[in-house]
């Protein structure tokens, strides 16, 4: 290959980028119109405008993806994580162009992906498994009577999710029909098809997962294990590379798994197979996610691998650099930096950031997609950055984290490094009585107070304007950058139409906007009668759902229609007390 488009953004771009200079090729960069000033943007070889700023429209638009990279004269596609990454139909336009995929074949994505077919390939493999129902269920009474025969908790799991999208988690048997319902809710925006499945979930499991690359020349290395416990709504915040307190037998039967899983798919390229580890010490098969991982830098880090080289050597058919998986040196800690504000239930925040000062200093990385004066936008994932520390042990790791932690600085947007400064210094995570953390540990566990950050500023709108203009008889559309239509915009003709603009009236009964974001969906009709604290709508901001609750009783009167982008603060709907 001489020239990859990365069909992504923000700091996996970034990461991609370096790993093609690094191997040699030229990097093609793609951005919506909120990421025209992105440093991912100006540190490609070459950057161009997809039109639009919602991910439909964007990262997810396939064909643009393509015409782009013909456009270009790239030769092959990294899709990085998220967006298109593990779309098996993309692969194979991408293949039918005559162009490079960056992954594994969509036949394996295919298979792998189907959540089911996943669970019989495992179960093939003699891979550990919680019980499940056979396929996806019909509706919300077979997820009940699921639940019944095989008893609490229950996860309802989108068949063809990932990256924690698509589940719920019901603990009580009349949270399961509501649980069933917003999975496929959220399975069918997220991944365009809502069927799900239903498994017995391990009570407080951890969450450990094995790193796999694979060449084509029949090499399958598993580069060890990772703990990825520390979740909120289902969404990795820490992880670590190897997974701490685990029995050398435990440690080498999720090596043995992952291989047999992958080795019979024939896998090619990067891929995680990840468990669930049950307080009981129960070992259950979750899933295999067919890309690159959020996380992939903790493995980097401790086994001196570059594992987006690996796919680059893998893709132009080459066999790995490695014969197998070397002895890890060490121990890594990622945390996730999000534009959330976690004393508020890790609202998502998107804004202007005024300020970012990463750490730096012994076995300190970081993977940023942000720079002072960069808009994260609310379209998109909240994650800005990656904290990478290393240490030779996991104790000079966590003392070199908390020094870190500590000197990072970001203002304008709230941020997760309070609740990272905070958890680190939790014994249940620091693992000196045992290692108690599980995926639920945050909202069961956690108890540190933390203080609710400052709402930021609603920020400019997307970085270009666009307006139509007619040249040559035809009309076209021309996009400047928000600081010169500041400049020319009132001469240069109408902008396209904004959105609804917030309304600050303090009406009492306003049912507001907690986040900027999309209104996804209403919950009750027009004119229902509620109670104070109902939840009356969903809002997805940053791939989140937000409920929307009634500030108090009465009647509803919805100012808002479902589908529209609305900003904080925004009043969607009206309560009539009488």
């Amino acid at each position: 290959m001489k020239k990859v488009l990365i069909a992504n953004r923000g700091e996996i771009a970034v990461r991609v980028i370096r790993a093609c200079r690094d191997y040699g090729v030229g990097a093609v960069a793609v951005y919506a119109d909120s990421d025209a000033d992105a440093p991912f943007v100006a540190l490609a070889d070459e950057a161009y405008g997809l039109g639009g700023d919602r991910p439909s429209e964007t990262y997810l638009a396939a064909e643009k993806l393509i015409a782009v990279a013909a456009r270009a004269g790239a030769d092959a596609v990294h899709p990085g994580y998220g967006f298109l990454s593990e779309r098996a139909d993309f692969a194979r336009a991408v293949i039918a162009a005559g162009l490079i995929w960056i992954g594994p074949d969509p036949e394996v994505i295919d298979a792998l992906g189907d959540k089911i077919e996943a669970r019989r390939i495992a179960a093939a493999a003699g891979a550990p498994l919680a019980p499940g129902s056979d396929g996806p269920v019909a509706g919300a009474d077979e997820a009940v009577a699921f639940a019944e025969r095989f008893g609490l908790p229950v996860a309802i799991k989108a068949a063809f999710g990932g990256g924690g999208r698509g589940l719920r988690v019901a603990r009580r048997m009349d949270e399961v029909a509501e649980a069933y319902e917003s999975a496929v809710r959220e399975a069918t925006s997220a991944f365009g098809r809502g069927e799900c499945f239903v498994e017995r979930f391990l009570d407080r499991p951890r969450h450990v997962e094995a790193q796999v690359i694979a060449d084509r020349h029949g090499k399958v290395v598993v580069l060890g294990t990772r703990d990825c416990s520390l979740q909120r709504r289902n969404q990795k915040l820490v992880e670590e590379a190897p997974a701490p307190f685990l029995k050398p037998a435990l440690r080498e039967e999720i090596h043995r798994a992952a291989r047999a899983i992958c080795t019979a798919v024939g896998y090619v390229g990067a891929g995680t197979v990840e468990f669930l580890l049950g307080e009981d010490g129960t070992l259950s098969f979750l899933e295999v996610n067919t890309r690159l991982q959020v996380e992939h830098p903790v493995t980097e880090e401790v086994f001196g691998v570059d594992l987006v080289v690996e796919q680059l050597r893998v893709a132009d058919g080459l066999p790995l650099s490695l014969d197998d998986a070397p002895e890890p040196r060490g121990h890594a800690i990622e945390f996730r930096v999000n534009a959330e504000d976690p004393a508020r239930g890790f609202l998502p925040m998107p804004g202007a950031v005024s300020a970012f000062e990463p750490p730096s200093g012994p076995g300190v990385r970081l993977d940023s997609g942000v720079v002072a004066g960069s808009i994260v936008s609310g379209a998109f994932d909240s994650l800005i950055a990656k904290l990478i520390v290393t240490g030779s042990t996991r104790e000079q790791a966590l003392r070199r984290a908390e020094r870190a932690l500590a000197e990072f600085r970001i203002e304008g947007v709230a941020s997760t490094l309070p609740f990272h400064r905070a958890a680190i210094r939790s014994p249940d995570f620091a693992g000196a009585d045992g290692f108690r953390v599980h995926t639920r540990w945050i909202e069961t566990d956690f108890a540190d107070r933390l203080e609710a950050a400052v709402r930021p500023q609603p920020a400019d709108g997307p970085a270009l304007t666009r307006f139509p203009v007619e040249i040559d008889g035809r009309r076209r559309e021309l996009a400047l950058p928000r600081s010169v239509w500041a400049l020319f915009g009132s001469a240069a003709g109408p902008a396209k139409a904004a959105e609804d603009t917030a309304d600050t009236s303090a009406a009492a009964g306003a049912v507001r906007a907690s986040v900027a974001g999309v209104l996804q969906s209403w919950t009750v009709e027009d004119g229902a009668t509620v109670a104070e604290g109902d939840a009356v709508a969903v809002l997805e901001a940053m791939k989140m759902e937000t409920r929307v609750l009634a500030p108090r009783a009465g009647t509803l009167r919805i100012r808002t229609e479902a589908g529209r982008s609305v900003k904080a603060g925004q009043v969607l709907a009206e309560i009539d007390a009488g």
